[in-house]
């Protein structure tokens, strides 16, 4: 009787020891899925999603620490400092972890397609059709990440290997190499469109759908769209294409804006807004702490999470550009909507303080908070002897100038003095905590409304038909910021809109630095934090992509080419 093994990482095959009649932990033999499909299809099916559970811890880190939303307080051990400082090596075990447990759910996802028939019934081709989105996806966040940007010569550059379920053959187990940026694209189209067919049955956004699928479309042909300056139409069109079907399906809804303000609160099959997400429960955290969790480095929440990441003063004055938002609990005000996803921690009974960045060095600024003194309407504030007058810039909004004593003018905001960590004031991020309102409890969100709308509108923008790219931006835009829409959109300005409103919407959701470089951007971080400020990283340098494990590469059963080192 042949036995199928229903595991293997890439780098590392998990291969039966002594009799081929026992298995390890998630293998099953053929015979019994073959002879009663429906029972063993589902348990399968459970272990595949599993296996995403462990992927999508780094694949956030992955994503968005190598972007522009986030700083931490100082230099780390952990693995996921590289991200932070593109520092790249290979050798880094949490690079592992999402290699591994990708492929992992790769490998069963495709094995469950190699071992069921299809057209059974509407339920197993439903199970198939997830299994295929759930590859597809993968698919194209390894290429992502590991793969240049598809403006850039795709058909050359080198995307992922492609190994779609466990060979015949273990045991002179030969894999292939990577395929090209071109052939990987490929593989994750085939793969979701293919799901797309299948998937006749929304079991909630837990589990992939059809919307799933097409929403994942709208994206990947987004990525191959090009960039602003030399846009590829026919991607373009077919990104606006599927965009089309989520938006007009009907069955998913933009949450109003006050709901949306709360939108980490509410798990996923609660939230009309979320097309597919990465479900995780309390009971899956050691202690039920979630100081491992994706949100436990954003935040400290009733003493669990380190704390130790915050906004950016970047994404801080993005926040701010239409109008400050104040998170004062006195005065509190929220002008943009996606500012509720951050909680400076506020000393109790702290001074008020004149806050702003200045420059310490000709490569480092640092933030600055020098409590105030006010006499009728002059406010001073004092920094060891040297005593400033603030000048108004926005008296109502206690927006005010400072002319240091660098001889430099400063912009900042008076405000109650935040606590540090080091020399940083701490703007919490909770935008990955309190699903449920449980501590750090977050199922990371893969695809929601709110992301289609922006698809479609840069789709839109690469087509040149702006008005129809302004009415899905301000659809995004105002619901955020009330009044805040634009009167037009161009050629001149597209791109920086758009750009702005996708990191403003989408941040730490994993987005960021690959928006920025797939549209041929240069990411700069000018702002506090121990990274390289004043560095600037072209879409063209070579650590716009990660290295492919050093570990699985050593264990790979055939060639597997590293990523250039300069």
């Amino acid at each position: 009787m042949k036995k199928i093994l229903i595991a293997i990482i890439i780098g590392s095959v998990i291969l039966p020891s002594c009799k081929l009649e026992r298995f390890t932990y998630g293998a099953m033999d053929s015979e019994t899925i073959t002879n009663n499909p429906e029972a063993s299809l589902q348990s399968l099916l459970n272990g595949t999603y599993a296996q995403l559970k462990a992927w999508s811890d780094p694949m956030h880190r992955c994503g968005e620490y190598a972007g522009d939303n986030m700083m931490i307080r100082g230099s780390s051990t952990d693995a996921f400092y590289e991200f932070i400082s593109f520092s790249r090596t290979p050798n880094n075990y949490r690079l592992d972890q999402f290699w591994n447990s990708g492929y992992k759910a790769i490998a069963q996802a495709s094995n469950i397609i190699n071992l069921i028939e299809e057209g059974k019934t509407a339920d197993i081709d439903n199970k198939l059709g997830e299994c295929y989105y759930i590859r597809g996806m993968l698919y194209f966040y390894f290429v992502r990440a590991y793969g240049r940007p598809f403006y850039q010569n795709p058909e050359t550059n080198l995307g992922v290997p492609i190994v779609n379920g466990t060979p015949d053959d273990v045991i002179n187990l030969e894999l292939p190499d990577r395929a090209t940026v071109k052939a990987t694209y490929d593989q994750v189209i085939s793969d979701l469109k293919k799901a797309e067919e299948l998937l006749t049955i929304d079991n909630g956004p837990i589990y992939a759908s059809k919307g799933a699928a097409q929403a994942m479309l709208s994206r990947v042909y987004l990525y191959m769209s090009g960039t602003y300056q030399a846009p590829n139409t026919e991607y373009a069109q077919l990104s606006v294409d599927y965009a089309n079907k989520v938006i007009n399906s009907g069955d998913y809804a933009l949450l109003p804006r006050d709901q949306f303000m709360k939108y980490n609160t509410y798990t996923p099959e609660n939230n009309t807004e979320t097309i597919f997400a990465v479900k995780r429960v309390a009971s899956e955290f050691s202690g039920f702490d979630h100081y491992y969790g994706v949100g436990g480095m954003y935040a400290n929440i009733g003493g669990m999470g380190w704390g130790e990441m915050y906004a950016s003063g970047k994404y801080i004055d993005l926040l701010n550009e239409t109008g400050r938002n104040d998170w004062r609990p006195s005065k509190y005000k929220i002008v943009d909507a996606r500012a509720a996803f951050i909680e400076p921690t506020y000393k109790e009974g702290g001074a008020e303080v004149f806050r702003f960045i200045k420059q310490d060095g000709p490569e480092v600024l640092n933030y600055a908070q020098l409590e105030i003194t006010r006499s009728g309407s002059s406010i001073t504030c004092k920094e060891g002897n040297d005593t400033y007058t603030l000048t108004p810039v926005d008296a109502p909004q206690e927006i005010y100038s400072i002319l240091y004593k660098d001889g430099k003018t400063y912009t900042g905001v008076i405000d109650n003095f935040i606590t540090l960590n080091r020399v940083y004031p701490q703007f919490y991020i909770v935008k990955c905590s309190r699903e449920g309102e449980d501590s750090h409890l977050h199922s990371p969100v893969i695809s929601r409304l709110g992301e289609i709308y922006l698809n479609r509108a840069e789709a839109y923008a690469k087509l040149g038909r702006y008005d129809q790219a302004l009415g899905d931006l301000n659809t995004i835009r105002t619901r955020s910021i009330v009044g805040g829409g634009y009167a037009s959109l161009n050629a001149s300005n597209a791109s920086e809109r758009i750009d702005k409103e996708r990191q403003l919407e989408l941040a730490y959701q994993a987005e960021r630095s690959y928006d920025v470089f797939r549209n041929g951007g240069s990411l700069t971080r000018r702002y506090p934090g121990p990274h390289q400020q004043f560095e600037t990283i072209a879409p063209t340098d070579y650590r716009v992509v990660y290295y492919i494990p050093q570990n699985a590469i050593n264990s790979y059963p055939g060639t597997l080419t590293q990523n250039p080192t300069q």
